[in-house]
């Protein structure tokens, strides 16, 4: 392989963890008690409405919107009736998730094995003032020369030309590039289907990012 391609959230950023941090926090700002039931909520929430960002139905700041009207009724509170009030409620959510913000523990040195291959690219299905963010923040950046997401590429994982993309902004024809990603729908079926290599990283398994490198011989 001359370049690898790493998914962002759930790969090398631990996002379920952060964000459970932050619903907890949130929802005790709130007076609501974050039970194990409202968290999973949230996720479905998140699931649903992301997924409409991600079709094009709405943008980045709409489906936070959307989060909102459909998890605040479980919770028993009203929905803000402005978009600038919703904006400035979702924002509470956010503080506490940004302070959450973490790599897992095997980041850093998998893209450290990686950049000794070739040049590495993040593909993410994301916000690219967010995802840059948040690379930034747990000091990954440094890392990746390449970083593509929804937002600039205009579509998103698993469509093959978000993995063709990449490859080009990467210097590297498809054939010879690495996808790892933690989604075997979007991260992996869709890279195959755009020519390149790879490999499923399953930390519910206990599988580490270094775990998939070596699998691959890198």
């Amino acid at each position: 392989m001359k370049a690898i391609i790493f998914d962002l959230d759930n790969t090398l950023f631990d996002h379920t963890g952060s964000a459970v941090q932050a619903v907890r926090g949130w929802l005790s700002e709130l007076g609501v008690a974050p039970t194990e039931e409202l968290l999973a909520e949230w996720f479905v929430v998140e699931d649903r409405q992301y997924g409409r960002f991600l079709a094009g139905e709405l943008t980045h700041q709409g489906q936070r919107r959307g989060r909102l009207h459909d998890f605040l009724p479980v919770i028993g509170f009203p929905v803000p009736p402005t978009e600038a009030e919703q904006d400035e409620l979702f924002a509470g959510y956010l503080k506490h998730y940004r302070a959450a913000w973490s790599a897992y523990p095997d980041a850093r040195p998998a893209l450290e094995v990686a950049r000794g291959n070739g040049p590495v690219g993040v593909l993410t299905n994301g916000s690219t003032v967010q995802q840059n963010a948040k690379l930034k923040a747990i000091g990954l950046a440094e890392y990746v020369d390449v970083v593509c997401t929804t937002e600039s590429l205009g579509v998103s994982k698993p469509d093959p030309k978000a993995f063709r993309v990449i490859c080009a902004e990467l210097g590297v024809d498809p054939g010879d590039a690495l996808m790892i990603g933690d989604n075997l729908a979007v991260d992996i079926e869709g890279a195959q289907a755009a020519g390149l290599t790879a490999r499923h990283l399953d930390r519910t398994a206990g599988q580490t990012l270094l775990d998939v490198l070596e699998v691959t011989g890198e």
